[in-house]
């Protein structure tokens, strides 16, 4: 099966719902940025910090080509991967493409509870927070919706949301249940 890629902000839920889908259906869930870790044994503040934004980007853009020629996988995408190089067309053509879309309310109440364990949030208020949100989410709508499709990720919040929620992404994207 040819790879489905998980796009969307942060916080939206692409690694609780790949996560939990993959061990559904059985195939191999890969969390992008933990694959770019594992091929440069650094942390991505470390690249980014040694080799800045471009840097990184150019190291993403190889490890997602390395992923798309994977089968059998669920990749779950940093948030702003597909907004440099080809890297969307690149997902659309390589497998299914899909936008998890969850409010800005449901990002901001995520986002505040993990803001210090990531760079772009450590320090903003919860106000700063939620126009950094609006204003980012808006400059990438432009890539995110060239998505093949789109999904609703505001219900994964507990055991019993994510269950569900997982049953629709499986019956929606017709993908394979675990044998």
């Amino acid at each position: 099966m040819r790879p489905v890629f998980l796009i969307g902000f942060m916080g939206c839920g692409k690694t609780t719902l790949g996560q939990a889908a993959g061990s559904r259906t059985g195939l191999r869930f890969i969390d992008l940025d933990a694959l770019i870790e594992e091929r440069c044994q650094m942390t991505v503040t470390q690249i980014f910090t040694r080799h800045g934004q471009e840097g990184f980007r150019r190291i993403e853009r190889r490890t997602l080509a390395e992923a798309a020629a994977m089968t059998d996988v669920i990749v779950a995408c940093g948030g702003g991967t597909p907004c440099f190089f080809d890297n969307i067309d690149l997902m659309n053509s390589a497998g299914l493409t899909v936008r998890l879309d969850a409010s800005e309310e449901t990002l901001l109440r995520r986002l505040k509870a993990g803001r210090d364990s990531r760079p772009l949030l450590a320090g903003k208020s919860d106000d700063e927070l939620a126009r950094f949100i609006s204003d980012t989410l808006a400059s990438r709508m432009p890539y995110y919706s060239k998505a093949a499709a789109s999904f609703p990720s505001d219900r994964l919040e507990t055991i019993e949301e994510i269950d569900e929620t997982v049953n629709k992404f499986v019956n929606t994207f017709n993908l394979p249940l675990k044998p």
